[in-house]
């Protein structure tokens, strides 16, 4: 029998047993390990789409957008400093505004020191980011995009074969006495490419769900962070020690102005 036919017979097979109107004993069960490796494969389907729907946020790109521009746009983004992070902003706008007093003013000096401080947390927050395309978006869009879709496309086909073989079995109870031999052949043929079938999607889901690669990129995302943010630790505290000093000596000049 042709695909066309297969696929008309499939779908209204399907429509039977959404209707309730095959036995459930009539409905070929498939294997209790193959169940339980579907239900932990659509959890780690959600889990790595949650995921990286949340950390996708920073770059402030449209969320349900999944294309080769999405890439293109993070990959400029994290390049260009010109067009950068929210710290890049405030350094350029506190450098600007110490222009107007100078550094020998203590305001000036301090507004220097501050846009210093943020143009090295903005810097380092590129790095995060270009860590986290290179060693967590990508990996981790690459496994939604490869391994788990062909474990689902493999899925798929168990469940046509599933449902071919139930048709087939259907139409060899209702077969004619003529008829018996052939459609007996074709339920075997149907039973063969089921379990065939199943074993690949077997072999693919758990090829997934035993690669260690989601935990490795989970880990590089840590990382990714833990670096930034002792960056901007590293920086904010410098600035304070700096701006500890410049308010210290701004106070002690204004006493002094204020004495005489």
């Amino acid at each position: 029998m042709n695909k066309f036919n297969k696929n008309i017979f499939n779908n209204l097979q399907s429509i039977k047993e959404i209707l309730g109107k095959v036995d459930e004993a009539d409905i070929t069960a498939l294997p209790n390990d193959y169940i339980e490796l579907e239900v932990k494969l659509d959890k780690l389907e959600i889990v790595i789409k949650n995921l990286l729907k949340v950390i996708k946020n920073p770059f402030l790109f449209n969320l349900q957008e999944q294309s080769d521009a999405l890439w293109s746009k993070i990959t400029q983004q994290t390049n260009n400093h010109q067009s950068t992070t929210h710290s890049h902003s405030i350094s350029r706008v506190a450098a600007t505004s110490a222009l107007e007093f100078g550094e020998l003013d203590p305001l000036g000096l301090a507004l220097t020191k501050f846009a210093e401080a943020h143009d090295k947390i903005g810097s380092a927050q590129l790095v995060q980011d270009n860590d986290i395309l290179i060693s967590f978006l990508q990996p981790w869009q690459t496994t939604l995009d490869t391994s788990i879709q062909l474990a689902k496309n493999a899925r798929n086909t168990v469940k046509q074969s599933r449902l071919w073989l139930d048709s087939c079995k259907q139409s060899l109870k209702s077969a004619s006495p003529q008829k018996v031999e052939q459609a007996r052949l074709e339920m075997e043929s149907a039973e063969d490419k089921l379990v065939t079938q199943t074993e690949t999607a077997l072999t693919l889901m758990k090829n997934v769900l035993e690669n260690p690669e989601p935990l490795t990129s989970l880990n590089n995302l840590v990382k990714a962070q833990l670096s930034y943010h002792q960056a901007s630790v590293d920086a904010l505290k410098s600035i304070q020690t700096d701006l500890d000093n410049v308010q210290r000596s701004a106070q002690d000049e204004y006493k002094k102005s204020r004495d005489a």
